[in-house]
Formats: structure tokens, sequence, C-alpha cells
């Protein structure tokens, strides 16, 4: 019933024991319903079905197709014609008003086009365009005209729609107009498009031209109005204006004759402007008495002291520049007549004598223009006090004023905040009127595309109407024949007994069918070419490594995933996976992954024992390049499991795990994957990353167990080898 799961093919050695042949009984029964009792439907019984209706079924889908090409061609062809309308701001920034040259213009949101998709919606404009165009003279808007049809007269008969003949011209045009009237935004965009059908392409884009033209007119037509009433508005707010600022100001005025109150120069009072000028004077005063009492001052001690006068005084002083001058001169005089006499010489003498009178002179000038400066400083102080005893008689006369000036400040800034209200109105009423003489109102909008009469039909789509009809005619007729054939055994009142279809717990090579009414046939059933298992009976002996490696060869794309798994821990699944790797690596580019995330051990053989792998790549901690290195001893690349922690199982269920593993298969000839002992893991997690297993075992009940579960898991080959393949890798 089961047979030992080894693959016979030209490589197998000559003394290796072919495998027995399972005996499996099976009766040969009539051909069963499509659903059988209990069981799920037979896909092959309804394929017979409907092959058997084929005639009918090809039949009926031909005279739909048939129906549905005399409808089409019976309908009036519609042709659509589109229009398309840009929302932007066209207006000169030259006949902006003055207040939005100042300010930024405010985009154009999704909210704004959509309000004006619902303006070029709106029954005004409709009716507009429907005036202008005379739709309401053309049979194809006004149904009235030509005469209601039956089937719109019995729909208003039951309420499912609106008899015409109960509207009136104007309700049914409208409705005919929106039913053929299409408006949307473009996606992403300021856009919005105008979409209008008619069974004239002339008059769908006269009508499409005409609405978008409408809308432009509507919309200039809107601002226009808005501008003639503002210039309405103002002009009446200008003339009270006029008058509010003419009382104000005979307030002002009225008010300044009574207190006496009279403005000098800057709109200043008087006493307030006598009163800035006399402080200007005083400070000037006092700044010119305490610099001529520090320019005398400083030529005094100058002169006691008997240093050399420079002073500003002095250097600007005619007589005391004259004096200067004849110092210097016989200074040189003295210089030259010394080179050639003595110091008691009456040359020298003479002009020592002459300089000592000259130095005289100086001080005595310097002494009397002292004495000048101090003149002046006193001038000064006087003017001063004088200053001063002004000043405090027009500080009195300003007191008496403030009271008055606070009171002609407050009628004051009434009149300025009246005259600038003017002011703005007339600056206003003044753009108001230029734009409204100049016309210069355009639409907030442009047609960037304007409508033309289109060449080929809109609708009806024949050729996917009749498509459709003809697939729809296929899959109702289909889908009576299947009904028929699943409800036919119940209804015909067949039973059959319960019969075991490839239930989860045994594959499909041991399924069994039998049925009481027709006796058993002799000839087996052959067990299923998808999966392999085991025979409990006694094995055929084990592969070697060389002998996998060889098989894997031959088998091409099929052997390049394997995953070697152990019967039981420390059966040497690690050494056979060392050594079908090392093994395929002869010849091929070959890596080798360790999955045992509980008994890790592929680490001892790489060049680095310490990279990372599999669990940090799964956890994103590391790129894919990063967790590859070498065998020390072959040219196999080395994935070890890396820092596994408490998380195997969630490494083992990852989707990542299968991303790596398919990325690896694009990179190398051979994966080799080393999985752990099969009581220990999910082999059916497994299955779907490597197509064949090897089993590491002895020929013993627990090796056919262990190979029985992996053919059972979905490896289509599980080939065994014997534990002592550890004396092989080494």
């Amino acid at each position: 019933m089961f047979r030992m799961f080894g693959r016979k093919s030209d490589s197998q050695p000559a003394h290796a024991k072919p495998p027995k042949k399972a005996k499996v009984k099976a009766s040969r029964p009539a051909p069963p319903p499509a659903v059988p009792y209990g069981g799920e439907p037979d896909i092959g019984g309804l394929g017979r079905a409907l092959w058997r209706s084929k005639t009918r079924i090809i039949g009926l889908t031909v005279i739909a197709a048939a129906f549905a090409t005399v409808a089409v061609n019976g309908m009036t062809p519609r042709y659509r014609s589109e229009a398309r309308i840009l929302l932007e701001s066209k207006e000169n920034v030259f006949l902006r008003a003055e207040a939005d040259k100042q300010s930024e213009r405010a985009a154009i949101d999704p909210e704004a086009v959509t309000s004006q998709i619902q303006v070029v919606l709106s029954r005004d404009l409709a009716r507009e365009v429907i005036r202008k165009e005379k739709l309401g003279d053309l049979p194809e808007f006004d149904p009235a005209r030509s005469g209601v049809g039956i089937g719109k007269t019995l729909l208003g008969l039951f309420g499912l729609a609106r008899d015409p003949n109960s509207m009136s011209p104007e309700e049914r045009t409208l409705e005919a107009f929106y039913e053929r009237l299409n408006v949307f935004a473009i996606e992403r965009s300021r856009v919005i498009a105008i979409d209008f059908t008619s069974s004239d392409p002339e008059l769908a884009a006269r009508v499409a031209n005409a609405i978008a033209e409408t809308y432009l007119t509507v919309q200039q037509s809107s601002k226009q109005e808005q501008t003639r009433a503002a210039s309405a508005w103002l002009a009446s707010e200008i003339a009270t204006m006029r008058d509010k600022v003419a009382d104000a100001e005979a307030k002002v005025e009225e008010y300044r004759s009574k207190a006496n109150l009279y403005s000098g120069s800057n709109n200043m009072s008087l006493p307030n402007q006598q009163l800035t000028e006399i402080n200007s004077q005083i400070s000037a005063a006092r700044a010119q008495k305490a610099d001529l009492e520090a320019r005398a001052r400083q030529l005094r001690d100058l002169l006691r002291s008997g240093k050399s006068i420079d002073s500003s005084d002095i250097a600007n002083s005619e007589s005391m520049r004259r004096l200067n001058e004849q110092r210097v001169a016989l200074r040189a005089q003295l210089a030259e007549q010394s080179s050639t006499l003595l110091e008691r010489h009456p040359r020298i003498k003479e002009l020592q004598a002459q300089i000592g009178e000259v130095e005289r002179q100086i001080r005595t000038e310097g002494e009397r223009l002292a004495r000048q400066i101090d003149s002046d400083a006193a001038v000064a102080g006087n003017r001063l006090e004088t200053l001063t005893a002004s000043i405090d008689q027009v500080k009195k006369l300003a007191s008496q004023t403030n009271e008055q000036d606070v009171q002609v400040r407050a009628l004051e800034r009434e009149v300025k905040a009246q005259r600038e209200l003017l002011e703005s109105y007339l600056a206003k009423y003044r753009e108001a009127s230029a734009r409204e003489n100049i016309n210069a109102a355009p639409p907030e909008a442009r047609i960037i595309s304007r409508a033309s009469p289109a060449i080929k039909p809109d609708s009806p789509k024949k050729v996917p109407i009749i498509l459709i009809a003809a697939f729809a005619a296929f899959a109702l007729s289909s889908g009576f024949v299947l009904t028929g054939e699943l409800l036919a055994p119940a209804s015909a009142g067949y039973t059959y007994p319960a019969a075991v279809y490839g239930s989860p717990e045994m594959p499909a090579a041991r399924m069994v069918l039998t049925a009481p009414p027709v006796p058993p046939a002799p000839p087996p059933v052959m067990p299923s070419p998808v999966a392999r298992v085991l025979n409990p009976a006694p094995a055929p002996a084990a592969l070697k490594i060389e002998q996998v490696a060889a098989q894997l060869r031959a088998l091409g794309e099929g052997g390049r995933r394997v995953a070697v798994a152990g019967a039981q821990r420390n059966a040497g699944t690690t050494y056979a996976a060392i050594a079908l790797a090392r093994a395929l690596s002869r010849d091929a580019n070959v890596v080798l992954v360790d999955l045992a995330f509980n008994a890790p051990n592929l680490s001892v053989i790489s060049t680095d024992p310490h990279t990372p792998g599999i669990a940090e790549l799964v956890r994103g901690e590391i790129s894919f390049g990063d967790m590859i290195s070498r065998d020390q001893f072959s040219n196999v690349h080395i994935v070890s499991t890396g820092n596994v922690g408490a998380d195997a199982n969630a490494i083992a269920a990852s989707p990542a795990l299968d991303t790596a593993i398919e990325a690896l298969a694009m990179s190398y000839n051979y994966i080799v994957l080393d999985i752990g002992a099969v009581p220990e893991v999910a082999v059916e997690r497994y299955a779907a990353l490597a197509s064949r297993a090897v089993i590491v075992g002895a020929n013993d009940a627990a090796t056919r167990a262990a190979q029985q579960r992996l053919a059972m898991a979905g490896f289509a080959d599980v080939t065994m080898v014997l534990g002592a393949a550890q004396a092989a890798a080494a």
C-alpha cells in the first residue's frame, strides 16, 4: 500500500535493489455523479456534462449575439462632442482694484471648481442655451412633437417614469437636455469638461460650444453687474460723506474763532510754536556760553604755563599770525648766524633780543584775545537770562490754551477721519466707474478646447454590447447545465455510499472508491505521481551523498533546491547537508542555508562564525549581502541562522524568509537547506521553499515515519541517506 520514496534513475547503481511495487486494492465503480454523496464536486464530470450540452450552449450564445446585433443596429446612434474650460484669472493688473494689487489673489481650490460646475449645470444657463439654439423645436428634445412611445407611456402609467404628456414643453426640453449633458472636472486640474451627445454630430458640437460661451457670458455679466451696483452705492455714500466733512470743518473753524486760537507753521498753535523756538534759542545760547568760557580758560592756561600757544582763536587772529611769522624768521636768522658767530657776538645777542620781544607781544596778544572771549561769554550769558525770562511768560500763555487745544484736536481728528473715508470712497468710485466704462470685467475662465463634430458615434457600443450579450448567454446556459448536473442525483432519488476522497490524513495514492452496486475490478489503481509516501515494508538501500548529488544534477531545474532533514536529533543532518553542498559545489555555485533554528551548527565551518544570518535579515537589521560567508574548506557559501533568541517560530513563519530564499535562487545554481530534525520542526513550512528533500537516518520505523511526514508535507521527492554520512563529510 505504501512504497519507499527512492527515485530510480539512470544514475542509480546496479547493485541497488529496486523498490517493491505497492499493491493498492480499489474497486472499479460506475461513473460517479458530479457531486458524490458527502464528497466534493467532480470537475471532470462537470466538464463532460458541459461537453454533452455544447450544441445547446453554442446555439443559445449565437442566438443572443444575433438578437444583440439586430438591437444595436436598430438604435439611433449618438455623437458626443466635448468642450473644455480653464478656470483662471485673466484680469489685467492695471485694471485691478487698488486693494487687490496689495494682496495675492486666492487660488482656485477644488471647491471653487465644483461650484463652477454647478453654475454650468444651472437651469438659467440651460434655458439660455435652449433659446439660443432653438432646441425646443427639435423632436429629439421634445418627444411630444414626434409622438410619445408606448414604452414611456406604460412606464408613466405605472409610476416608473414621468409621463411626457403631463409635462410642459419647457420641462420636456430641459429633461432631454440634461440627459445628454455631462459636466465634470478633469482630475488634478482646474479644467471643466462639457460633454454633450446628440444624434446630430453638428448639433452636439454646437451645443457644447454654446454652453461654454454662455457660461463665460454669464460670468462676465455677473462681474459687470457687481461693478455697477458698487458704483451706485459709492455715489450715494460719497454725497453723504461730503456733507459730513463740510460740517466737521465748519465746527473746527468756529471753535478757533471763539477761543482766539491761531495756528502757526506745521498747524501748531502760536504759544506752542513760540515755546519751541525759545527752547531752541536757549539751548543754543547755553552751548555758546559754555564754549566761550572753555576757550578762554584754555587760552589762559597756555599763557600761564609759558608753552607754545596753539589755539583756534590765536590761529584766526591776523596780528597773532604776523607775530608768529616774525618769530619764525628771526629764529631762522639766529640759526644761520650761530653757525659762523659765537654766542656772545653782538649780532647773536641782537637776534635773541628781537625773538624775546616778539614772544612778549604774542603773550600780550593772547591775553587780549582771552579778554575778548570772556566778553563774548558774558554777552551769551546775558542773552541766556533774557531767553529764560521769556520762556516763563510763554509757558504761562501756553498753559492757558491747553484746554482749547484739546478740543480743537478732537474736532480736527474727526475732520481727518471723515476726509480719509471720503477720499477712499472717491478712489473706489473712480476705479469702478473706469472699469464699467471700459468694460474691464473679463470672466475668470477661458475656453481652451472647442468642441468639434464627432466622426464616429459614441453610442451604442456595438461590439462590446454584442460580446456581453453572447457571454451572458453562454454563462447562463452553462450555469443551467451545471446546476442541472449538480441537482440531478438528489432529484432522481439515487444514493451513494460514503467514500474516502483524499482526506488530509491520507495521500491521494491511498484513495479507495467503492460502490456496492458494481462488482470490483481486478486491475489496481496506480498511485498519484504528485507525491510519494513511505512503504512500511523493508526499504531498499539508501543512497549515498554522491548519488544524491548526481540525481540533483540530472534533474536540472527541478533539483536546484533541496532540504536536508534528520529523522531525529543527532542523526548527522548537518554533516549530510555539508557533504551534499560540497559535492554540488565542484561544478556549480552552491549556498548552504542553516534553517535549524533550534540547533544551529553551520557557523562553525564559516570563515567568519560571527557573521549575522537569517534572523537579523528577517528583523530588518542587516542587508541581504551582510549574511553571506564562505566555507573554510570549499567554495560553498554559508548563510547561518544568526541570533535567533526566542523568535524561532516567528522567523520560520515570516514571509521575509521566502523572499530571501527566492533571492538566493536567483544568484546560485543550488540551494541546500538544513532544516533540522523532522519531529522538532514544521516541515510543511519548508515544502514551499524546496521541491525535494533528503532524510538522514537509519533503516528503521522512525526514519520511515519521518520520510512519510515529509512526503505528506508536499515534497515532490524524498531520498534517504544513512546517518553514517557524517563519515563521508569528514
